[in-house]
């Protein structure tokens, strides 16, 4: 299965847990507001990767209430909930594959939470290099992810993506936090850090564009 249908597997899969989504979210909220928590003070210009229905975005705009925020999720009914938020009108939405839809530039910071690991690490480095290409010089990314918390783990979870020929299952395929790091390094970002994402199996990880050295 290539990554474009793998995405519109993701879309088709989302757009059926509309009814569901927030209250099954609701759990994992830490792992939402993390990301409001580490922006920089002065941070304006945001683009947020696989915003879905806003739930990050309610701590944000209660720390950054000037904030302009653009949205870019592959999930029509998702994007279509947040627009009914009351932060809606300081929010542009684009229903969209990452791999496609062009990011804009100057942004002070990208943030994104459990919307990665459903790349393969390849896949997240080219995701990452385009990034960096739409962050300003010292701005930032802030990804709040699902983890693998093994080697093992990870290696199981791209066999068992491999060997699902009959598409029947949703799979998720989480790096390790090693290898989260490896790729942030290889696709330019410094100064990286990365801890406890709010539960046991997440992680954060800050980084930062800092430009040519």
């Amino acid at each position: 299965m290539t990554l474009e249908e793998r995405n519109q597997k993701v879309r088709t899969f989302f757009n059926g847990k509309i009814d569901t989504y927030d209250d099954v979210h609701s759990e994992y909220m830490k792992t939402k507001v993390l990301l409001a928590e580490n922006l920089d003070k002065g941070a304006k210009k945001i683009l947020d990767l696989g915003g879905g229905t806003g739930l990050e975005l309610i701590h944000l705009f209660e720390l950054f209430p000037e904030a302009r925020v653009t949205v870019i999720d592959i999930t029509e009914n998702m994007l279509e909930k947040l627009k009914t938020r009351d932060f809606a009108g300081h929010v542009t939405t684009i229903c969209g594959d990452f791999f496609e839809v062009p990011f804009g530039a100057d942004f002070d910071a990208v943030i994104t939470t459990s919307a990665f690991h459903h790349f393969k690490k390849d896949e997240k480095i080219r995701l990452l290099k385009k990034i960096m290409d739409c962050l300003k010089t010292g701005g930032q990314f802030i990804n709040c992810d699902l983890i693998a918390l093994t080697p093992e783990e990870e290696a199981e979870q791209l066999v068992e993506l491999e060997n699902n020929t009959d598409d029947t299952k949703h799979i998720d395929i989480p790096l390790t936090i090693e290898n989260e790091i490896d790729a942030l390094e290889k696709a330019g970002f410094t100064q990286i850090t990365s801890s406890n994402g709010g539960k046991e199996n997440y992680g954060l990880f800050v980084a930062r564009n800092i430009g040519k050295l």
